[in-house]
């Protein structure tokens, strides 16, 4: 950078200036220091800036399943959004198991990282004393709130409600739901099961408990064996909320084994709006859960983390936010939607 300063016959700070993109520079002035630069082939020392700042310009991303397509894509979604803040993301896969998200939080690699941003599963409202952590921290999800950290989560209940309501407005009064976790009274299963009960007593339609089908695992072979078993017990029905779009795929290809015709039959809807929904056949009607948005946003507020003083325990930091992403409906084919 002195060589540089020096060939442009300006100072080190200038360069500095110049290279971090701060506008109060001349044009006359950048225009000579980026043509020095040119000259001499400098490439900034990231390694050495970091070292100097106490930072790495690493952040973790830990998520449950990368194998489903919503944390994928959204796994995508989040380090586009860290690449053009000059931040890399290191991937961590959880598995929805307690240690490994125990490990996460207070493992040594947690120190590689400048900060988390973290999506637990195995982890609840009962943990929340763990969440107590002296490093920038963004929450995702809607497993665990009031930790005292920033938190970004989807609009489930609302979501699902709309979702439900759109195959009401289709005529649709027999709707099922797959993929409901009923020992489970916190999460995105609860929240959007609540969003569909919801919509069903704004209709003045009873719930029929026969309608709703508990699946564990939300992975494309549940939603097949689900809709299997729904057909099986002979329980009457003319749509399906899957509570996310892998589900909602596997809800469609046991429809087309049974030969049973959707929409004209059976109406459809998953949660998510994953890829995969717009170039399947039918077209697979979804709610975006606003993915860009909760990614971008989770990446903002910890970069505002981390720039905080280093070490500064959550009580004494600014108050945490919460933000709760817009979603939107996304109707297709399977729905009845043109």
């Amino acid at each position: 950078m002195h060589d540089v300063a020096r060939l442009a016959g300006v100072s080190a700070k200038t360069v500095s200036n110049v290279i971090n993109g701060y506008p109060h520079v001349r044009e006359a002035t950048r225009a000579k220091v980026q043509l020095a630069i040119d000259k001499l082939g400098y490439e900034l020392n990231v390694t050495a800036r970091n070292l100097r700042l106490g930072r790495t310009g690493l952040i973790t991303l830990a998520l449950p399943e990368l194998k489903l397509p919503y944390f994928a894509e959204f796994a995508d979604e989040a380090i586009r959004a860290a690449e053009a803040r000059g931040l890399r993301v290191l991937i961590e896969q959880t598995n929805a198991d307690r240690a490994r998200e125990l490990a996460v939080l207070h493992g040594v690699r947690r120190v590689m990282t400048d900060g988390l941003i973290f999506s637990p599963l195995a982890l609840g409202p009962d943990d929340i004393r763990l969440f107590q952590v002296d490093f920038p921290l963004v929450l995702l999800g809607e497993r665990v709130f009031g930790s005292g950290n920033d938190h970004v989560a989807v609009d489930n209940v609302a979501g699902a409600r709309a979702a439900t309501q759109h195959l009401i407005e289709g005529g649709r009064r027999r709707i099922a739901v797959v993929g409901s976790h009923p020992d489970e009274p916190v999460g995105a299963p609860a929240l959007r099961e609540r969003g569909y009960r919801e919509a069903l007593a704004g209709a003045g339609i009873a719930v029929d408990e026969a309608l709703i089908r508990p699946g564990q695992a939300w992975h494309m072979s549940v939603g097949a064996q689900l809709t299997d078993e729904l057909i099986a017990s002979g329980v009457a029905f003319d749509a399906v909320f899957a509570l996310n779009d892998a589900l909602a795929l596997g809800v469609l290809h046991s429809l087309h084994q049974h030969r049973i015709k959707v929409p004209a039959q059976v109406a459809v809807i998953g949660f998510d709006d994953v890829e995969e929904s717009a170039y399947v056949r039918p077209t697979l009607s979804s709610v975006s859960p606003g993915r860009e948005q909760i990614a971008t946003t989770a990446i903002d507020l910890l970069l505002q983390r981390i720039a905080e003083s280093p070490g500064t325990p959550a009580g004494e930091r600014a108050p945490a936010r919460r933000v709760l992403a817009e979603f939107s409906l996304v109707p297709r084919q399977s729905s009845g939607a043109r």
